[in-house]
């Protein structure tokens, strides 16, 4: 009898096991803590809602939830507390047999009404940045169509934004350039965030106004994006245009999940899980290997040069007892591009005569130590290192041709190497102080202080004088009827080491009016060390909330911004470029048809004043003489995912005037596109299918007025053309007009999910010209820029 007891029991169990084992795959877990935005301090009894489903829970004490037996599938999540905003969070996926784990910041009411909660959960109403703010998810950026997981593509469609065409992912924001804003990745600064900057066509091998083309996170890196497009407050600095703060995900504590994606353009791999070798440490890793080859051959583009890069990420979140958490941060993102005569050749026209070899670098190691002192109150210590590296060198290539200028001889074209070499490294030791404090009254005081050493190394060599075809009437020509100006070694070759030290200290505090006005003051300063400058920048912003559904938003303030590093690397040591102003005036209005739904109407206008400007072409000496202007109108209307649609759709009308101060007078600067229409729609047609499209209309970059000379040599045999600049981007380019479009389709294979994608940038396949050069042998000007550009593959997730 024992014996069949202990067999009925044994089988029991194992029928159990196997009932167990046949279930366990076909649900997950949710599991997450909620804190307080402004304090950090755990929320308990905040409740959680996976909307469609009956299924629910509140965080206990310690701010942790759990959901359990929740079918795999993607969710949408809501989470509500009294007194502060709803928050949603779309495109949860739940993995069989998996914890998906999440932390979430949510936020005070702006309204404060006791007792009741605010509704407009699809969107926060951050009153630290009452104006030209935008937020995106994890899932946001990496479906958004045309931007191939790029924050920055995803980032290019908002109003006021411009990109400078279909290859470059770097964004200009209302009337300024791509190196004006302020970039942060987990609180570090940085200056640089993009692959590719600088050639194929630029000598330079970096500092492209149009910028990178490719951002140096892969899909799914960033967790989440807050984007400000002016009147950000007085904790970010150095740079005037907008701020961009970028989170990296954090590791999943309770479990791994591998996921990647291979396409045509080479492959990404990432780990989110537990360290195992650290209590309460999450990792995430982050390996991509991208090579444009097999996408230049099917787009025709051949004759661009071979470009490859790689990033590399580590990030490690560890939770120190209750009151710590220390975050470790390193990227590491190399690259490499090579043009040679093969790729000549496959330029018909030989537009573009370079060959090039590039190699750079740039890294980020950082420490993040957040501490909660009491129940209001908390303060971070960052301390972080960068380096960027570029190595360059650029030749000519010299390709005999016919009368009509057609290539003859193409498998012998003569070349010169290393006509022009660069060897730049720029890296920053530096320290970070915030601290935050909530006062009973719900006002808010923040003080931080910044602290670095920069250091900058330029060597730069021309191996013999160089002539220019293109020049401006007023550079320096010894003989008027010479229509080619000459760069001397003497006057180009520099090799300079320097060091400055930097410092920066702000205060911002916001509180509320009658309940119904917030406002933020803060005034900023900064010593500046390469100008031995010290600065005072006083910054004011608010809103007015009519009701909870309609508000009217204001800022003002006064944005100083050091000189790009690279151009005080290129200035003799007795030569300082002081900082450049820019003040600026932004008056909105915010209305919530629904809490999916949101209008935004913007009008701004900005000041310029101490503008870096380059008097004369070839040569690099610069000054502070420029000044400027710029004004715009942006409306916005966003639709948040409900009912399987999300899209949004947008219209900005601007105008920036630049003047040199050179005999020029005023002209349009080269991000001055007066309209532009941006249109946004995505449709989930099934749990498998998500289909997205992208529209964007912009008018023309300008572009300048010339004369062509003939001949300029007066040698019949070496016939070669110049154009000389007679004004300032009078002319436009064409208008520029992209539609983008991509299909996701998700599907399983045992415990692997899957999702096959295919993205197709400009599909209308126009070369969206980002800027207009000379070509000597011909004497006519051609565009730079691509036309369509696909990527297709597969991502997985285990």
């Amino acid at each position: 009898m024992k014996k069949l007891k202990l067999i009925i029991t044994a089988f029991v169990i194992l029928i159990l096991s196997f009932a167990a084992n046949s279930q366990t795959p076909q649900t997950g877990i949710l599991k997450g803590k909620i804190t307080d935005k402004t304090t950090k301090q755990a929320l308990p009894g905040v409740t959680i809602l996976i909307k469609g489903t009956q299924l629910g829970t509140a965080t206990d004490t310690s701010g942790i939830f759990m959901l359990k037996n929740i079918n795999e599938g993607v969710y949408t999540i809501v989470f509500s507390y009294v007194g502060y905003q709803v928050k949603t969070l779309n495109d949860i996926q739940i993995l069989k047999n998996k914890t998906t784990y999440h932390e979430i910041e949510i936020e005070e009411a702006v309204t404060g009404l006791k007792g009741v909660t605010v509704t407009a959960d699809r969107f926060e109403n951050n009153r630290l940045a009452p104006v030209s703010a935008y937020s995106f998810s994890r899932e946001e950026i990496s479906r958004n169509p045309g931007a191939q997981g790029d924050i920055f593509r995803a980032i290019g469609m908002l109003p006021g934004v411009s990109s400078s065409g279909g290859e470059y992912s770097a964004i200009a924001v209302r009337g300024q350039g791509t190196r004006d804003n302020v970039y942060m990745v987990d609180d570090i600064p940085v200056t640089q965030l993009g692959h590719l900057e600088g050639y194929p066509s630029s000598e330079s091998g970096f500092n492209d106004p149009n910028g990178g083309r490719f951002s140096i996170f892969a899909p799914r890196v960033i967790d989440n994006a807050e984007f400000q497009g002016g009147g950000f407050n007085a904790q970010y600095g150095r740079r005037s245009a907008s701020f961009l703060g970028l989170g990296i995900k954090e590791g999943n504590k309770e479990n791994s999940i591998i996921d990647g994606q291979l396409d045509l353009m080479g492959a990404t791999i990432n780990y989110d899980g537990p360290s195992y070798l650290f209590k309460n440490t999450g990792l995430f890793l982050s390996a991509r290997y991208q090579n444009l080859q097999q996408v230049e051959n099917i787009a025709g583009l051949k004759n661009l040069g071979l470009p490859k890069y790689q990033d590399f990420i580590f990030k490690s979140t560890s939770q120190l007892g209750s009151k710590n958490k220390l975050s470790l941060i390193a990227i590491y993102s190399p690259e490499n591009f090579v043009r040679n005569t093969d790729n000549v050749k496959e330029d018909k026209d030989l537009n573009n005569l370079l060959v090039i070899d590039n190699t750079k670098s740039n890294a980020i190691v950082g420490i993040n130590l957040r501490t909660l002192v009491g129940k209001n109150n908390y303060f971070k210590n960052i301390i972080y290192y960068s380096s960027l590296t570029s190595k360059s060198s650029f030749g000519m290539s010299y390709p005999q041709t016919d009368a009509s200028g057609k290539l003859i001889n193409a498998d012998n074209i003569p070349f010169e190497e290393g006509v022009k070499t660069t060897d730049y490294t720029e890296s920053k030791l530096g320290y970070r102080f915030i601290h935050s404090i909530r006062f009973a009254n719900a006002s808010n005081l923040t003080t931080g202080i910044d602290l670095d050493r920069l250091n900058l190394k330029n060597n730069r060599n021309l191996s013999r004088t160089d002539t220019s075809y293109v020049f401006k009437m007023n550079d320096f020509r010894p003989n008027p009827l010479q229509y080619f100006t000459l760069t001397d070694p003497a006057f180009f070759n520099v090799d300079i080491t320097k060091t400055s030290y930097n410092a920066s200290a702000y205060v911002n505090y916001s509180f509320l009016l009658m309940k119904k006005i917030s406002i933020n003051a803060g005034l900023r300063y900064d010593y500046s060390g390469f100008s031995d400058q010290h600065t005072l920048s006083p910054r004011l912003s608010g809103s007015y909330q009519f009701n909870e559904t309609n508000s009217i938003n204001f800022a003002t303030g006064i944005y100083y911004q050091d000189p790009v590093y690279s151009e005080i690397a290129d200035q003799p040591s007795t030569k300082k470029l002081k900082s450049e102003k820019n003040s600026q005036v932004i008056l909105g209005y915010k209305k919530y048809f629904t809490p999916e739904l949101k209008l935004t109407v913007e009008t701004w206008y900005k000041n310029f004043g101490n503008l870096v400007v380059r008097p004369f072409t070839g040569r690099v000496e610069q000054n502070n003489s420029g000044d400027g202007y710029a004004y715009g109108l942006d409306i916005n209307v966003t639709k948040r995912l409900t009912n399987k649609v999300h899209g949004q759709i947008g219209y900005s009308y601007m105008q920036s005037k630049r003047n040199n101060q050179d005999g020029f007078g005023e002209y349009d600067f080269a991000f001055s596109q007066p309209h532009q229409l941006n249109f946004l729609l995505a449709y989930q047609a099934s749990k498998k299918w998500i289909l997205s499209t992208k529209f964007r209309y912009a008018t023309g970059k300008p572009c300048n007025e010339y004369t062509v000379h003939n001949n300029i040599f007066n040698n019949s045999n070496n016939i070669r053309y110049s154009q000389e600049i007679t004004a300032i981007n009078k002319n436009r380019m064409s208008d520029f007009i992209s539609l983008d479009i991509r299909a996701d389709y998700k599907f399983q294979i045992k415990q692997i999910g899957l999702s096959a994608f295919i993205d197709i940038v400009d599909v209308l396949n126009r070369q969206n010209a980002n800027a207009e050069s000379f070509n000597s042998i011909t004497g006519k000007t051609f565009n730079d820029g691509i036309s369509i550009f696909p990527t297709f593959g597969i991502k997985f997730q285990l």
